[in-house]
């Protein structure tokens, strides 16, 4: 960000080494035990000699562990704190689980193994410092010669090298590639990263990828890539991590390690067919069996097509399936050298093997968006009962026409058809399945979906759903869960509202829909797929001409925009949505239409407008009964109040609010809602130091801290590091007078920035800004202060905030003033007051009047 000053800078996250060598403690124990004999008292030397060298060396040795433990790390980093990420985090381990019958490629797995061994001391430590980037191994070869199970094999072998976890992603490069920035986003919240607000495009999120590498010793697998475009964003800058990448052709990636892939030699392909099939089956008849091998061209895939078919037909022979290849007509579009038809035709006979619900399972799994989908799906596509479903899948994944994409952070297996398999089995779908017969069950799908989504945003945000919401999920474990559910299914959930869109299924999209942004909205994250889904969840809601889902929908989409800073499209769909609600007599779902009016009106900067329609809130709210709604609308007054320096009123309706969420036991809102009333006593405070009171300030100054701090430990508690960093900004703006306490504040606000950078959290990191330049400012560096305004005022020009790019005008003139350059602070106090005059923003014009009649005293305002 342009004219970031110096706290702003992200820190290194170095990692300790288990690896230690000795020399350094030896040599202290030695040293130690030098100076142990010198400084020895005469009673020890009275000792025989034995005695007293063994209690030299004891004492040496002792020294030496001491040094040993407090020794800096190799390279004198030294150890840094890392930026916590929530006590239900782990890393994660998304490697798929190797093949139970995968057989052959020893000189692969060898070659492998041997360039791991030159950067990695078989513990996952760098073998020497002349490595500067991250290992990159790329495999490439025609589909289906066994390069994702060469990997996974050998990713699961050297597991234990990487603690920092297992990363994969299937990047679907021969239909429809992913774009690196949904994989980036994806990994980052594997790694914990909370992204709060929408970081930006491709190169952002890179930046962010950079930075929750470093220091990290993690693996990553990156499956069936399309091109080095596709994947050049997604490898890490870190010596410690490895990346394996699989593809149909060469990437030229310029990497360590480039390897094609080719087929089995006939002695891996006997061996591949025997541990299906069966060792002694296959040893009774070799020469059938090295025939199918050849048949199949060697290829991994095709040969295991054969051996599933034979384990599940006993009474066949070897000789009779190697008859079946033989057969020129079966076989043309089977074994075909040209590319893909291969594959396709290996694919024909492990299909025709199926049973005929194995089949339609398998044809309308094609039809499915989701890139992988849970077990329940099977039985939903079948209208069966879900373990049935599930044993349909597994005799799938036997067949090796389905693959079990890995295990989700709610311990489901997931399950995937490779893209040659999903495209196969489309063609058979659509010519053999009545188009009624498909849509029926994406329709069922899309009902599991709708169900599953809303059981988690009811337990994540109950208030969202009814009045006085209650939902027994909806405790702190509960809502950690939901927000677990949808980090796992957040791309299925997308893909099936845009799916359930382009067939006109609209009833399942909006209810789908406003599950997932009801979500969204709770956790502040997945900002563009929540901004995407809230345009469908409005569409729906418009052709299913019901005008109560249509305020609910714009609602919705309020929320997103107005987050996003776009002000103008948030007011008219909450005013649209309030006329909605108001017609057709929806009062509780008009009061939340009041709430976002005000809401954006006093963001915008037209506090009197806002605080109306809040008013008008709140007593809607305590006439329908609903003490939350009345208490956190109750809570936005008092930011409102807050901002118009009415303190003491702010403090009224904010320990009002706080008694309601202590009675209903809401941590959540009770910890929001401290650290409001934190801003407010800092406020309080700094007017009575100001006002000459400075006993009764230096009580509140210690009254506000420990209330953010508070705030700050109930929501570090449930792992909401944005919320966090809030807290922490609150309390580096508190100015209590005082160098130490200063430095202290300016260091709370570092902390803040660096959490809601790793976020990416944009306009978080704009606001922080002005807190530093403030806390600058206060130190009396002004200069920092003025680079730290300046920047927070370029970054909100970009993200189109009128209102806090006046106020940085206003803060930035302000420090010109105490800086004594009087002229110079005269022109953004002008600007300031301008463009709060524009927002119609009576008080903050009166709060930079008062600093311009000093700047220019014959300035008219």
């Amino acid at each position: 960000m342009p004219g970031a000053t110096r706290w702003t800078g992200r820190r290194g996250r170095a990692r300790p080494h288990r690896g230690m060598r000795v020399a350094a403690p030896a040599a202290a124990g030695v040293a130690a035990a030098g100076a142990s004999i010198l400084a020895t008292s005469p009673d020890v030397f009275e000792l025989p000699i034995l005695a007293r060298v063994a209690v030299t060396v004891v004492a040496g040795l002792l020294v030496g562990l001491l040094a040993w433990g407090n020794a800096r790390l190799p390279g004198g980093v030294e150890k840094t704190r890392e930026p916590e990420i929530g006590p239900s985090w782990r890393p994660p381990d998304q490697w798929p689980p190797p093949s139970a019958h995968f057989t052959g490629r020893g000189e692969s797995l060898a070659e492998l193994r041997g360039v791991f061994a030159e950067r990695f001391d078989g513990r996952g430590h760098t073998a020497g410092p002349e490595a500067t980037s991250a290992l990159v191994v790329s495999v490439y070869g025609r589909a289906g010669v066994g390069k994702s199970a060469l990997t996974a094999m050998f990713g699961n072998e050297i597991g234990d090298w990487f603690p920092d976890g297992r990363l994969y992603a299937d990047l679907r490069g021969v239909d429809a590639p992913i774009d690196p920035k949904e994989v980036l986003t994806g990994f980052l919240r594997a790694l914990g990263v909370r992204l709060a607000t929408d970081p930006g495009g491709t190169d952002e999120l890179r930046q962010l990828w950079l930075t929750w590498t470093r220091g990290r010793r993690i693996l990553i697998g990156l499956d069936n890539a399309d091109d080095a475009d596709q994947v050049l964003p997604l490898l890490p800058a870190e010596p410690g991590c490895a990346v394996i990448v699989t593809s149909r052709r060469p990437l030229y990636l310029l990497n360590t390690y480039d390897k094609r892939l080719d087929v089995f030699s006939e002695a891996m392909g006997v061996e591949l067919l025997a541990s299906l099939a069966g060792g002694e089956r296959v040893a009774a008849d070799l020469a059938s069996a090295q025939a199918i091998v050849g048949l199949c061209d060697r290829l991994p895939l095709a040969i295991s097509i054969c051996g599933g078919r034979l384990a599940t037909r006993e009474n066949w022979t070897l000789a009779e399936l190697a008859g079946r290849l033989a057969d020129e007509r079966r076989r043309l579009d089977q074994l075909e050298l040209a590319p893909n038809k291969g594959v396709r035709a290996s694919l024909q006979l492990s299909y025709a093997d199926c049973t005929d619900d194995q089949k339609r399972l398998l044809r309308l799994l094609s039809q499915v968006a989701a890139p992988d989908v849970p077990d329940r799906v099977a039985g939903e596509l079948l209208a069966i009962q879900p373990i049935q479903g599930a044993d349909h899948l597994e005799a799938l994944m036997d067949a090796q026409l389905a693959e079990c994409s890995g295990t989700d952070a709610a311990r489901q297996l997931r399950y995937r058809l490779h893209e040659l398999v999903r495209l196969f089995a489309h063609d058979i779908a659509v010519a053999e399945e009545a188009e009624e017969g498909r849509r029926a069950a994406i329709e069922r799908v899309l009902a599991g979906y709708r169900h599953h989504a809303q059981r988690a945003a009811m337990a994540r945000w109950p208030q969202d759903w009814s009045p006085a919401g209650r939902h027994p999920g909806g405790a702190a474990g509960g809502q950690v869960q939901a927000a677990e559910w949808l980090n796992v299914e957040r791309l299925s959930l997308v893909a099936m509202v845009h799916q359930a869109k382009n067939l006109g299924l609209w009833e399942p999209a909006f209810g789908v829909g406003r599950a997932f942004c009801s979500l969204c909205h709770s956790l502040r994250a997945y900002w563009s797929d929540w901004r995407a889904v809230a345009d469908i969840v409005c569409e729906a809601a418009e052709h299913l001409d019901d005008p109560r889902s249509l305020g609910v929908a714009l609602l919705e989409r309020s929320a997103v925009t107005g987050g996003l800073g776009l002000r103008r499209e948030a007011l008219a769909d909450a005013e649209r949505a309030l006329e909605i609600f108001t017609q057709g007599g929806h009062t509780w779902w008009a009061a939340r239409a009041m709430r976002a009016v005000g809401m954006t009106l006093s963001s915008e900067g037209n506090m009197d407008r806002g605080e109306t329609f809040l008013v008008e809130a709140i007593a809607a709210f305590r006439a329908e009964g609903d003490r939350w709604w009345s208490a956190r609308s109750q809570r936005n007054l008092a930011e409102l109040r807050l901002r118009q320096s009415r303190l003491d009123e702010a403090a009224v309706l904010l320990e009002s609010a706080l008694n309601v969420f202590e009675e209903d036991g809401n941590r959540y809102s009770e910890a929001q809602t401290l650290r409001v009333y934190g801003e407010v006593l800092s406020a309080q405070a700094r007017s009575r130091s100001s006002g000459g009171d400075p006993a009764g300030a230096g009580g509140a100054f210690i009254r506000a801290g420990l209330t953010l701090h508070r705030a700050a430990e109930m929501f570090r508690a449930r792992g909401e590091q944005w919320e966090v960093a809030r807290c922490l900004r609150a309390a580096g703006e508190v100015g209590n007078p005082g160098r130490e306490h200063g430095l202290l504040e300016l260091e709370q606000v570092r902390k803040a920035a660096d959490i809601l950078s790793s976020l990416g959290d944009t306009w978080g990191e704009a606001r922080t800004l002005v807190s530093a330049g403030r806390a600058h400012a206060r130190l009396g560096r002004y200069a920092d202060a003025e680079n730290a305004l300046n920047a927070a005022l370029h970054a909100f020009h970009e993200l189109g905030d009128r209102w806090w790019a006046a106020q940085s005008q206003y803060y930035l003139g302000r420090v010109r003033l105490d800086a004594r350059r009087a002229g110079d602070a005269e022109a953004p106090l002008r600007q300031a007051y301008d463009d709060f005059a524009t927002l119609g923003d009576q008080a903050a014009m009166r709060r930079v009047r008062e600093y311009l009649s000093v700047a220019d005293p014959r300035d008219p305002r």
